[in-house]
């Protein structure tokens, strides 16, 4: 038997409301409607299974509700970018923000920011987050698109319609610098994949805190199989320089050369230290867990949206905000128990 078609009135009926209230949220006019109500209709419509052609109705209308995020494929993820921790964080925080406020995530990687204008005309956004597009030109690409966007972590000069959500990396670097020193350590090892950008910022705040302390820092290859034949030629120098703690830019790599140093009989936190940066599950559930710092997903995620709806109402926002990360100590560091000569 065929399926009864769900037409407006039923929707309205099960809702309670009225059929000019759910045709007004299905066409996207809901500027005096409730945000819980257009929620409460996008339910229905989904599980009832009316929704016919939604991607129709939402390219023609002024308010599509989608919000677009466009994540930098860069090549040291090797295919997999919606497998790094960090990223799966980001995207687990802004798919609970807009489910919240009643808004559709639309995903999309690339490791060419060309394609973004195109990305965002095709879909009639309300807004784009971007990800990891660290140095571009981000004022010939606001002047490519009508909508205005948020950057997580961008290095530009301030322009309207865009906003710079960056965290407090030098911060960060610092916490961990002092740590470290207060738990006794005098050589210390940093690396990253490069010396730019939020890493930069990472290592430097790091190497000021660290002081007087010695710290060496290596710049590792952006694919994994190089990484490991990195690691073993260096392994022997780290070893002739006394090296008792690592702090590592991201978690990602604090664990991946936890688990190489494991691998040559070193036990840690008693043979050497690590520190990482993001605070994703891994460094929660790694043997042992990850001492790292935390930047929080939630708070930006929220301020993402809360600045896409506001330029997008008309209202002047910060150019760049600056959210605060913490240092989250765990078995991965504990105080020396003898001193490195």
């Amino acid at each position: 038997m065929a399926q009864k078609r769900i037409r407006i009135v039923d929707v309205a009926d099960a809702l309670g409301l009225s059929t000019a209230t759910v045709s007004k949220v299905i066409h996207g006019k809901t500027e005096k409607i409730s945000d819980e109500t257009v929620k409460r209709v996008q339910q229905e419509l989904e599980r009832s299974g009316y929704i016919p052609n939604m991607a129709g109705i939402l390219l023609a209308r002024n308010n599509s509700r989608i919000i677009g995020v466009v994540i930098n494929d860069n090549e040291k993820y090797e295919g997999r970018v919606l497998q790094d921790g960090f990223v799966m964080s980001s995207l687990n925080a802004l798919s609970r923000e807009v489910n919240e406020k009643g808004y559709f995530l639309m995903i999309k990687t690339t490791a060419d920011i060309s394609e973004i204008p195109v990305f965002a005309s095709m879909w009639n956004m309300d807004g784009l987050i971007l990800m990891g597009f660290c140095e571009a030109d981000y004022e010939q690409l606001r002047n490519q698109m009508r909508i205005s966007f948020v950057v997580y972590d961008g290095y530009f000069e301030k322009c309207s319609r865009v906003v710079n959500l960056v965290i407090n990396h030098y911060d960060g670097g610092c916490q961990a610098g002092k740590y470290l020193r207060e738990l006794g350590h005098k050589k210390a090892l940093c690396i990253a994949d490069n010396f730019i950008c939020m890493d930069k910022e990472r290592i430097e705040g790091f190497r000021k805190a660290f002081e007087p302390g010695k710290v060496i820092r290596w710049e590792i290859p952006k694919t994994e199989k190089e990484r490991l034949e990195f690691y073993e030629d260096k392994f022997p120098e780290m070893l002739k320089h006394n090296i008792t703690a690592v702090f590592a830019v991201s978690d990602f790599y604090a664990l991946e050369f936890m688990r190489f140093l494991q691998g040559k009989g070193m036990q840690i936190p008693k043979d050497i230290q690590m520190i990482g940066f993001d605070d994703n599950m891994a460094s929660r559930e790694s043997c042992p867990a990850l001492t790292t710092i935390h930047q929080d997903a939630s708070l930006r995620a929220k301020t993402a949206i809360e600045c896409l709806e506001a330029m997008r109402d008309g209202f002047d926002c910060e150019t760049e905000i600056v959210l605060p990360v913490e240092l989250i100590k765990r078995e991965s560091t504990g105080k020396l128990q003898c001193q490195s000569l």
